[in-house]
């Protein structure tokens, strides 16, 4: 017995924040920043919205989708990194708004990572225990929360958004292929918030030296995105027992749109075999693979039998990625 996407959805904030907007505030040209990320605009989250909220309308449309109801659910995975609050989970708010009353619920913080994480780890449960049958797997994140919108380096990449799959117990042979998922926490300090645990609890001095923003080492992340992603996807193809040239589509995190074309082609991908929303939406965290994934989905980017590799990297260091065969339900052949 194996598992496979039976649904896709995503919600994306209404309000819009372009790079020209953006690039005022900073005293920076909208060329600038569209050159070095190729992000022309990112969502931001309404004041009354928390991730949850992000979530649940991703969930309800993948859920739509799948043709799913709340209270078939099994388990709820959410991967975030700016939860609603500490504790708790922020799937179990997820999961009070769905009204997913038998679903298990919890989280998983791997940042950048995350979705791809809990994919894995939904696929895990689901084929170890012959009771759940069903999992809502959601990656959501309000970076807007937590940037600082005077740091040109970190600001611009970033925006709000939520992506979700359903995944489900299947018999067709079609679906999860092969994942692989690591992490070098040597590199911890890459990426991250850096007050407000345990090891450095909220106080005013934290507070008046910003260090409860978003930090990132961006030339470190793309030295390291430049080692482990060409590596990552090689391990994921020879694990499926499949070529480069087998993919049909790459879904990659949306980290830096001109990371992404770099390895592209130090991987050896041809343009049609990767699909991008990152000048669109811009780095969106955890939820950058389900949104993209939903994109490619709803433009009609994916046929049933097709190999899609979902890849992602962030903060920890952590990376992930998974094989999967394309369920369906629709064929190339239904393009004729």
């Amino acid at each position: 017995m194996n598992t496979a996407i039976l649904g896709t959805g995503s919600y994306l904030p209404e309000t819009v924040l372009t790079s020209e907007t953006l690039g005022k505030r900073l005293g920076v040209g909208e060329q600038w920043i569209f050159d070095k990320t190729l992000i022309a605009e990112r969502r931001v989250a309404a004041p009354d919205e928390a991730t949850s909220d992000l979530a649940s309308a991703a969930a309800h449309r993948a859920l739509h989708a799948a043709g799913i109801a709340a209270t078939d659910l099994d388990l709820i995975i959410v991967a975030t990194s700016t939860p609603d609050q500490p504790m708790p989970a922020t799937a179990c708010a997820v999961q009070a708004q769905l009204g997913a009353v038998r679903a298990a619920a919890f989280d998983v913080d791997s940042v950048c990572s995350g979705f791809v994480y809990a994919l894995v780890t939904a696929h895990a449960m689901l084929t170890a225990d012959p009771g759940p049958r069903t999992a809502l797997v959601i990656g959501a994140d309000i970076y807007s929360r937590i940037l600082d919108y005077s740091d040109r380096r970190t600001c611009v990449l970033f925006g709000d958004g939520a992506g979700a799959v359903v995944l489900g117990k299947s018999g067709t042979g079609r679906g999860l292929l092969a994942s692989t998922l690591g992490s070098d926490g040597t590199l911890v300090d890459m990426v991250g918030i850096p007050a407000g645990g345990s090891r450095r609890p909220a106080s005013a001095e934290t507070l008046a030296t910003g260090q409860h923003h978003f930090a990132m080492n961006g030339r470190g992340v793309r030295d390291f995105a430049a080692r482990v992603v060409p590596e990552l996807v090689a391990d994921v193809v020879k694990a499926a027992e499949l070529d480069i040239a087998d993919v049909d589509l790459l879904v990659p995190h949306q980290a830096n749109g001109t990371i992404l074309h770099e390895l592209a082609d130090t991987i050896g991908l041809r343009p049609e075999q990767m699909h991008l929303t990152i000048e669109r939406y811009g780095n969106t965290g955890a939820a950058s693979v389900p949104i993209t994934l939903d994109d490619a989905v709803r433009t009609g980017k994916v046929f049933a039998g097709d190999v899609v590799l979902l890849i992602a990297f962030g903060g920890g260091m952590s990376w992930g990625g998974a094989a999967l065969r394309w369920a369906g339900p629709r064929t190339r052949e239904d393009l004729w």
